[in-house]
């Protein structure tokens, strides 16, 4: 008798030619008539032919086509070639297509457009923009806006979320921003799709159902909401954070557990309804899209529906449903609706975790529970009742463990690639806190229930809710607290690194600097406090940083320092070091208070043994009426061939005192900011220092924190390159043992020094 073979899951092979298809697509792009040319001749080979090589092949063209037609064809990108890269003045209609969100005073949702006015000319379009409005609509809204169309703009520096790339992926290229109410008008209410409008009303009313009674606990609330509803917006960052260091950020990501959850719930329901299996099938089923669709239909929560979609529809026909292939379905699904989603971290990340499940768990679990096992040979009657009660707990935590490692194992490369993260506190953190996450969905589910009835009940439920929800936060903090339990990590790169890197952040009128040497991290300025909010920390992070050698402040203006306080608290720089010159900044005196060394004229320290800094400005006791004429003049020395001149804001004044005080000023590159007045570098001062190249803060706005043009073309003309961060981005320069090299962030532009 030959042993039983493993079932075909014939599934599987599909979506992996499906997935090569679009992502082959994504690389290669050749007219869209060969590519349904091809289709076409593998279709009738497969009718002839009817082998699965063919059948694959078949399918890999077809998703080939497919990318390539949305691509051709997609109307944002038509509509942004149509706009061109300036922006311009435009009026739209539209439907509004996103529940609304406000920052700032604004309303922030997309618009998918009917016609567009530009320049006194009407076209028809269907492509899909975001838009910024100070009059909040509802979604389902037709609206007309009249304002400024931008391209979404790129992200300036490296190591932060990329809304342009992601935005691109969803085939939106252009934002409207309409600064007043009058610049818009509500044409008419809830145009959109009934089911939609359900779902949105529905989320409302779960949104002030979940949560009545808990509204002065702000942080549970929030819990609540993204855990049941998957309403992020509403989350700060300080709450995520510690999840996301555990790696418990998947509870706030409507997924395969939440969806396991409502669909068990629902099959109790109908269960004690007295229903047959394929009526609460039938019932089940739909219900669990809507649950999707009122958490906003995303990757994770359609791939579990659609899934259990597959399980349970096997009940119709008596057949068994085989995991792999039901996982393997959902993502066929998914890309043929939306072939992009292919290359978005959820769908990567929300199928890569099932996979590792399905395929690790069981080999994790059984060498497990064999360690728990009682003696095999005993009888059991002879198996004490403490004995059975630890051999079932043990058995529910081996159970756990092995899902949760099985996760671990599925996620740990596209943690560390998108979110620059390794956390092994997390196979103890989701052992604990899952279960608990369990008991809030349930319990959340009893009280939406019971709100109908009894509104009392609700809130009982709903505080059982919050003692649940403070656990969580209890645990997570804890996990997140404790010693290696989470580490930051740099992505895999190429391993011929350079000596020493500097990276000079856009920081607008700003600065923060990083420099890089033989494993030692020094930080030149933290930018503001927004700027560090907004990048700093993600880019710190995203060098594998958890602790800085090195703080140097270079005066007391806020966009250089307003970061610090938090830097400080997070980094923990070995190393504090500060402009001791007398300034009106409350913000610097508060520092000044922590354990600094001062730094003036003739000081000097090491970055590591190979990068040395030479202060050269301001001299003991020095006071100047503003921070800029006082601000710290460093010059590193690399290797002993190559210099650097950082100047923060220094202006003319400076300068001049430089130029009668300091004999060797030659520099390879000028990294400078803005003085206060706007005023430019003197020509005496460049011609001692002789750069090959200056790296320039500037912004648009306003004119005197800006690159005067009359200067840049003086450079040009002396054959000095300038990368003006306006233009670039952030700017990192790499040295090696015989050149440097100059990279901008924006654009890709690589300027080589000429020791090349």
């Amino acid at each position: 008798m030959s042993p039983p073979r493993n079932p075909r899951q014939p599934l599987v092979a599909i979506a992996s030619a499906a997935a090569a298809g679009i992502a082959l697509a994504d690389v290669i792009a050749p007219p869209v008539y060969l590519a349904c040319g091809a289709v076409a001749i593998l279709a009738v080979v497969t009718l002839i032919w009817p082998r699965d090589p063919f059948i694959h092949l078949l399918v890999l063209a077809a998703f080939f086509a497919l990318h390539l037609t949305e691509q051709a064809d997609a109307p944002g990108r038509k509509l942004s070639r149509v706009l061109g890269e300036r922006p311009r003045m435009i009026k739209v209609v539209g439907t509004v297509v996103s529940e609304p969100k406000e920052s700032g005073g604004f309303a922030n949702f997309l618009l998918r457009l009917e016609k567009v006015d530009f320049g006194g000319a009407q076209e028809i379009s269907h492509a899909t923009i975001g838009a910024r409005w100070k009059t909040a609509p509802e979604l389902g809204d037709e609206i007309q806006l009249t304002g400024l169309a931008e391209p979404i703009a790129p992200a300036r520096n490296p190591g932060v979320f990329d809304m342009r790339s992601y935005s691109a992926r969803r085939d939106i290229f252009r934002s409207i921003f309409a600064r007043y109410p009058e610049n818009g008008q509500i044409l008419e209410k809830g145009r959109s799709r009934l089911f939609f409008l359900l779902a949105a009303k529905s989320r409302d009313w779960m949104q002030e159902r979940l949560t009545r009674g808990l509204r002065d606990s702000p942080d549970v609330c929030a819990l609540i909401n993204g855990m049941a509803l998957g309403v992020r917006h509403e989350t700060p960052d300080d709450i995520e954070e510690p999840f996301q260091q555990t790696g418990t950020l998947h509870l706030f990501a409507v997924a395969g557990l939440h969806v396991g959850i409502i669909a068990q719930l629902l099959w109790i329901v109908l269960q004690l309804c007295r229903l047959p299996r394929v009526a609460a099938a039938a019932i089940t089923i739909p219900f669990l899209f809507f649950y999707s669709a009122v958490t906003g239909l995303h990757v994770s929560s359609l791939r579990a529906a659609t899934m259990a979609a597959v399980l349970l529809g096997g009940i119709f026909f008596d057949r068994r449903v085989l995991s792999f292939n039901s996982l393997a379905a959902a993502a066929v699904v998914i890309l043929a609706l939306d072939p992009n989603q292919l290359f978005t971290s959820g769908f990567q990340l929300s199928f890569s975790v099932v996979g590792a499940i399905l395929l690790f768990q069981q080999r994790i679990f059984r060498p497990l529970l064999r360690l728990g096992e009682t003696d095999p040979f005993l009888p059991r009657s002879l198996v004490s009742r403490t004995q059975l009660f630890f051999e079932r707990l043990y058995y529910w935590i081996a159970g756990g463990f092995s899902v949760s490692a099985a996760a671990w194992l599925g996620s740990i490369l596209l943690i560390i690639w998108y979110f620059y993260l390794l956390t092994p506190i997390s196979l103890l953190a989701n052992l604990t806190v899952v279960p608990i996450a369990f008991c809030i969905l349930a319990t959340g589910g009893l009280s939406l229930l019971a709100a109908p009835f009894s509104s009392w009940l609700s809130i009982v439920f709903n505080n059982a809710n919050w003692t649940l929800s403070r656990l969580v936060f209890a645990l997570v903090q804890l996990f997140a607290g404790l010693p290696t339990g989470h580490t930051y990590l740099e992505r895999p790169h190429w391993p011929l690194a350079p000596l020493t890197e500097i990276t000079v952040l856009d920081a607008g009128a700003g600065a923060a600097v990083h420099v890089r040497s033989e494993g030692n991290d020094w930080l030149f300025d933290a930018g503001s406090a927004r700027d560090y909010e907004h990048f700093l920390r993600d880019y710190l992070h995203s060098r594998g940083i958890d602790r800085l050698d090195g703080l140097v402040l270079t005066h007391g203006d806020s966009l250089h320092l307003g970061g610090a306080a938090r830097l400080l608290e997070e980094f923990q720089p070995r190393q504090f070091l500060d402009n001791p010159a007398p300034d009106r900044s409350p913000l610097h005196r508060e520092l000044l208070v922590r354990r600094t060394r001062s730094l003036v004229s003739g000081d000097s320290f090491r970055l590591s043994p190979d990068v040395t800094a030479q202060v050269l400005f301001p001299p003991p006791g020095f006071s100047a009426k503003a921070a800029d004429d006082e601000a710290l003049v460093i010059r590193l020395e690399i290797a002993g061939k190559f210099h650097v001149l950082l100047l923060s804001d220094s202006g003319p004044q400076t300068e001049e005192k430089l130029l009668a005080q300091v004999n060797d000023l030659q520099s390879d590159i000028v990294i400078k900011g803005r003085h206060y007045s706007g005023e430019t570098d003197l020509e005496p001062f460049l011609d001692l220092v002789r750069p090959e190249m200056i790296v320039a803060s500037s912004v648009p706005f306003p004119a005197h924190e800006r690159v005067p043009d009359d200067w840049a073309e003086t450079l040009r003309a002396d054959g000095t390159k300038l990368f003006r961060q306006d233009e670039t981005g952030a700017v990192k320069l790499r040295f090696f043992l015989d050149h440097w090299a100059a990279d901008a962030f924006v654009g890709g532009e690589t300027f080589r020094s000429r020791s090349r």
